[in-house]
């Protein structure tokens, strides 16, 4: 696995795979990888003649400065896995390269970004297209891998690529969990055993949605279920609950029919190092 740490370097290796006719596809992470980041790895190996993957812990869409400085950073084993997993290209960029002196331009979805988790995590969805236009550009991919798990990020890169004529396809991949139902996420690292024992209730919630909209209840009455269900857990505060059409993201009233998308956030951990997780399904009625 090359390893490259400047935008040069790394446009010089994908060059010389485009130079022997490779399709490139790409993984962009904040590393601190686990399954879930592997099985985009799996899913741009499958359908790609090389994979770039990048590692980048990106300043701009956390909220809170403490948020920033906790995410865990694990390189070395970062690039164990990726390596054993057959990934061509490495790119670790600092945030000087990828933000030198003097950047200003952002990029932004004016309404998908602004809306749901978006209200929840003001600015964050415009850090998240900014790095990953960037990050397009760097690598110029063919095709491009986000999980599904955070729903509403994967249809806000998907309208951005679309918008602005992207040469490339943005392809989602279902979500991996735990054997206890818990969405992977690198944020389960910072969890206590108590607190990591707790966050089950995220999917444990979810399936009781799933049992509402099979059963025909309102939007009214799956987020109940949701919220009956996460009341149960103490440790899980600051529920935040999002249903919607798939896709848009447009709001539903009354009963809904078609594929419809949940989003669920909670907040964990102590006051002063809160832990946001999140988690989502997709149930077509």
């Amino acid at each position: 696995m090359q390893i490259c740490r400047t935008i040069s370097d790394l446009r010089q290796a994908v060059r010389l795979k485009r130079s022997a006719g490779e399709t490139v596809g790409f993984v962009p992470t904040m590393g601190a990888l686990h399954a879930g980041h592997m099985s985009l790895v799996a899913a741009a190996k499958s359908a790609n003649d090389a994979v770039v993957v990048s590692i980048f812990v990106n300043p701009t869409q956390f909220g809170a400065s403490a948020d920033l400085d906790n995410y865990p950073r694990t390189e070395e084993a970062d690039q164990a896995l990726l390596t054993s997993a057959g990934v061509d290209i490495l790119f670790l960029p600092s945030v000087d390269v990828m933000y030198p002196a003097g950047a200003e331009t952002i990029v932004e979805t004016t309404k998908l970004a602004n809306m749901l988790h978006g209200q929840v995590r003001p600015g964050h969805y415009r850090g998240v297209c900014t790095v990953v236009t960037k990050l397009f550009n760097i690598v110029q991919p063919d095709n491009a891998y986000f999980g599904e798990k955070d729903y509403q990020q994967l249809q806000v890169i998907r309208r951005m690529a679309i918008d602005l004529d992207m040469p490339l396809s943005v392809h989602g991949v279902p979500t991996v969990r735990e054997d206890d139902g818990l969405a992977m996420s690198s944020r389960n690292m910072r969890l206590t055993p108590q607190d990591r024992a707790a966050a089950v209730v995220l999917s444990q919630s979810l399936a009781a949605a799933d049992a509402a909209a099979l059963a025909g209840h309102d939007v009214a009455g799956i987020e109940t279920a949701i919220r009956d269900t996460v009341a149960r857990e103490p440790r899980a505060r600051d529920l935040v609950v999002d249903i919607v059409q798939a896709l848009t993201l447009a709001p539903i009233d009354g009963k809904p029919n078609g594929t419809i998308g949940i989003m669920i956030s909670a907040i964990f951990g102590p006051e002063d190092d809160p832990i946001m997780l999140i988690d989502q399904r997709e149930i077509t009625l």
